[in-house]
């Protein structure tokens, strides 16, 4: 019978500044009690999150890293939009694990695969 264990969840509140970062890595790697070999995802619930700012990405980043270096890795647990937005514009984005924002329908194409016909009859710009 294989062993299952649940992903521990770290929970990040209100705006993050600099000083906070020290604290929540602590907590990612009290979260990672492994031995560094087992790879085992913690879940870094970002709901309570007050400010999508570059403290936060910062933080985030480095909370990643301590796990990583746990043997482990954060994925972040309903995040705003706005910092969504701030992780995939930082490339962040993939390595947190944030899932594109809408369906793949809703999203604009990657630029330089859009082309779009011209009418003979078309104005110039």
């Amino acid at each position: 019978m294989a062993a299952y264990s649940s992903p521990s969840v770290v929970v990040v509140a209100g705006p993050i500044r600099p000083a906070d970062v020290p604290g929540l890595c602590a907590r990612v790697r009290a979260a990672h009690p492994g031995d560094g070999t087992d790879g085992r995802d913690i879940v870094c619930d970002v709901s309570g999150v007050t400010a999508a700012d570059f403290d936060a990405v910062d933080a985030l980043a480095r909370m990643q890293l301590a796990a990583r270096r746990a043997g482990g890795r954060i994925r972040l647990r309903d995040p705003s939009p706005r910092l969504v937005l701030l992780l995939r514009l930082t490339g962040l984005g993939d390595a947190l694990g944030v899932q594109p924002i809408g369906d793949a329908e809703q999203r604009e194409p990657p630029l330089g695969e859009v082309q779009e016909a011209v009418e003979a009859d078309d104005p110039a710009l």
